[in-house]
């Protein structure tokens, strides 16, 4: 399965940003992940509005659960 890694900043404070972990369901090669995750980040991006999203990718979970 795939996470998707967003970086978001405050719009309040745009030195404070922090990244945060969505788990998808996904399971198709990180390629593809790109088009599929675009809606999913529309989504937590309306869902946060007072973070500004900087950038995301797409990872394999195993490789960011701690």
């Amino acid at each position: 399965m795939l996470s998707i890694i967003l970086t978001a900043c405050l719009i309040a404070d745009p030195g404070q940003c922090r990244e945060f972990k969505i788990q998808t369901d996904f399971q198709m090669p990180t390629k593809y992940c790109t088009m599929k995750a675009q809606p999913v980040v529309a989504q937590w991006s309306g869902e946060h509005p007072q973070w500004e999203i900087k950038g995301w990718s797409c990872q394999p979970s195993t490789l960011n659960d701690t």
